[in-house]
């Protein structure tokens, strides 16, 4: 396949570049994909969609504030590093904005030597291991030296960074928002759970496989990175009798999709797990644990409209696209959403 499949128009005042004022009154585009309609709608409206006996499952992952400016000690370069993935104790795998000067040995100094990261190992595409070193508890340095780690299309920080959370955010340890679940509110919650639905968490960290760009012209090239999923053996309970009984399990967002399409890929049921995945979802793929999605309108060309595109089909997703486009839809993180049933 190749990647020109998956481009369309995108004029750039449709990348939303901060949140809607209140989540639930963002935009959906509820979507029915075997029937091929589509209808605009606002999101609390959701609520008029699902079924008593629906399970929603939502990643209740954490953002943490992991874009980190520095400089290199010696040269004084600076240096942008972004947190992706905790590897074991001080130890992470990081993204570098300036790459070349950090090499095995080079030190970064984070405000004044608050913290400091040691280049342990070099990778390709700007990865580095780096080993940080601090006085003190990590997370509390964290929170006072680094910056929520918006994408690149957003270009100003957010007044408040707990939008650039869930309600629901738990589990520290992602390096970018489940942004699918930006839309609900804790009220809207409370609604939908006195309906009869079904909430379960799973947690998925985001780390360079959500959001890496793909570069190769035939997309069967690209080639993920690897993310971190745990799935408690209550939560996997619960699902399987929901499949069991025939009740449609929702998936809020790609992440939480491709968390329960890796397990169950990988055991033919739902099981406890603590596991990393790799998973790429792209047309030809055979949906195996949803029956609806919940989630923004993404990029163009990359894996999440590839995703979205092999569960509705990808010539009837750039027709919804076009819509989407049309209607003037505001796009990516901070942007509406689509409920895709059917």
């Amino acid at each position: 396949m190749d990647i020109s499949l998956f481009d369309f128009e995108l004029p750039i005042e449709l990348i939303a570049q901060s949140p809607s004022e209140k989540r639930d009154e963002s935009r959906l585009l509820l979507i029915d994909k075997e029937k091929k309609t589509y209808e605009d709608k606002v999101f609390h409206d959701i609520i008029d969609y699902l079924k008593p006996g629906d399970v929603l499952v939502r990643n209740n992952t954490k953002v943490l504030p992991a874009r980190l400016f520095g400089v290199k000690e010696g040269t004084h370069a600076h240096v942008e590093i972004l947190l992706l993935k905790q590897i074991k104790g001080d130890i992470w795998e990081c993204l570098a904005g300036n790459a070349k000067p950090i090499k095995v040995g080079s030190i970064i100094s984070f405000k004044d030597g608050i913290l400091k990261a040691k280049c342990l190992e070099v990778k390709d595409e700007g990865i580095r291991i780096m080993e940080f070193i601090y006085d003190g508890i990590f997370l509390e340095i964290l929170n006072e030296v680094g910056n929520m780690p918006l994408p690149p299309y957003i270009k100003k920080q957010c007044e408040d960074n707990s939008r650039y959370q869930t309600v629901y955010a738990k589990v520290l340890g992602s390096a970018a928002a489940p942004t699918a679940g930006f839309h609900f509110t804790n009220e809207l919650l409370d609604k939908i759970k006195a309906k009869g639905i079904e909430i379960l968490d799973i947690t998925l960290h985001i780390g360079l496989g959500t959001f890496k760009p793909v570069k190769e012209h035939n997309v069967e090239d690209h080639i993920m990175h690897t993310e971190h999923y745990e799935m408690s053996q209550e939560v996997a309970d619960a699902l399987n009798k929901a499949k069991a009984e025939g009740r449609r399990i929702i998936a809020v967002g790609t992440t939480a999709t491709r968390t329960l399409e890796a397990i169950m890929q990988k055991h033919g049921k739902f099981v406890q797990a603590k596991e990393d995945t790799a998973i790429f979802i792209k047309p030809g793929y055979k949906f195996l644990a949803i029956d609806a999605l919940i989630t923004n309108f993404h990029l163009p060309k990359s894996t999440l409209i590839m995703l979205v595109s092999a569960f509705m089909g990808r010539e009837f997703t750039l027709e919804v696209y076009k819509h989407a486009v049309e209607a003037r839809y505001r796009f990516f993180s901070f942007g509406d959403s689509m409920f895709i049933h059917g």
